[in-house]
C-alpha cells in the first residue's frame, strides 16, 4: 500500500465493557488511537468500535499495534479485528440479511473472524429450538439471526460461534455496524473543504 495513500478502517475490539469486565472508557480509547498518530478517530457506542484513518500500512501490521498499545495502556489482552470502510459498505451493499423478516424479536448479528473457518462446518445451521440460526458464512464474516423467544431456553450464541470458529473472533449487532457506516460519512462530510455561497454558485 503507498504510505501518501489515507485508508479508513474500522477497529472492532473484543470483549470490552460487557457484565462489568474490561472496562474502558471512550475518551479513553480514543486517546490510545491518537497517541498511535491514527487520524479522525472516533468511537461509536461503548462495545469497543473505533473508526480511524492512517496513512499506509497493512491491516495485519495495524492490528498488532493496536493490540499492543492497548495492553501497554490497559494491562489486560484486548482482541482487535480491523475492516477497512471500503469493506464495510461493500459488506452493507450485499445486503446480507435481505429476505430476513424483521420483528421486535429479532436480532441479527455479523461476526468477524480473523482466521478462515473450518470447512467441516455445516451452513446454514438451525438450533435445536429453532431461535438461532447461522446464515452463511465466508472466509471473513459469520452472518446470524436469533429470535428471543419468552419462557424459551435461550441458545448461547457466543458458545455456538466460539466452538466452530475459535475464540478469535468478535461479533457486532447488524444495526451497530449501520452505526459505524453513518459515523464514517458524518466524519468524510465534515472533512469536505467548505465552501461559501458565492462559490457554490461560481
Amino acid at each position: 500500500m503507498e504510505r501518501n495513500v489515507v485508508t479508513a478502517y474500522a477497529a472492532f475490539l473484543r470483549g470490552i465493557n460487557v457484565g462489568g469486565h474490561k472496562i474502558i472508557p471512550m475518551t479513553e480509547l480514543t486517546a490510545v488511537f491518537v497517541s498511535l498518530r491514527f487520524k479522525n478517530v472516533r468511537t461509536v457506542l461503548a462495545s469497543g468500535n473505533v473508526l480511524f484513518e492512517v496513512p499506509g500500512g497493512s491491516a495485519p501490521d495495524l492490528t498488532r499495534k493496536i493490540a499492543g498499545k492497548l495492553k501497554e495502556s490497559f494491562g489486560f489482552d484486548i482482541g482487535v479485528i480491523i475492516r477497512t470502510m471500503a469493506e464495510l459498505q461493500r459488506l452493507s451493499a450485499s445486503q446480507p440479511f435481505k429476505g430476513i423478516p424483521v420483528t421486535p424479536q429479532t436480532r441479527l448479528y455479523v461476526t468477524f473472524l480473523s482466521e478462515a473457518p473450518r470447512d467441516n462446518f455445516q451452513v446454514p445451521y438451525k438450533s435445536a429450538g429453532g431461535n438461532f440460526r447461522i446464515l452463511r458464512a465466508s472466509r471473513r464474516e459469520v452472518y446470524s439471526v436469533v429470535t428471543l423467544v419468552p419462557d424459551s431456553r435461550s441458545v448461547d450464541m457466543m458458545l455456538v460461534l466460539e466452538k466452530q470458529f475459535g475464540r478469535k473472533i468478535t461479533t457486532r449487532n447488524w444495526k451497530t455496524i449501520l452505526r459505524v457506516l453513518s459515523a464514517h460519512q458524518s466524519t468524510t462530510r465534515d472533512s469536505l473543504p467548505k465552501t461559501t455561497p458565492r462559490e457554490r454558485k461560481g
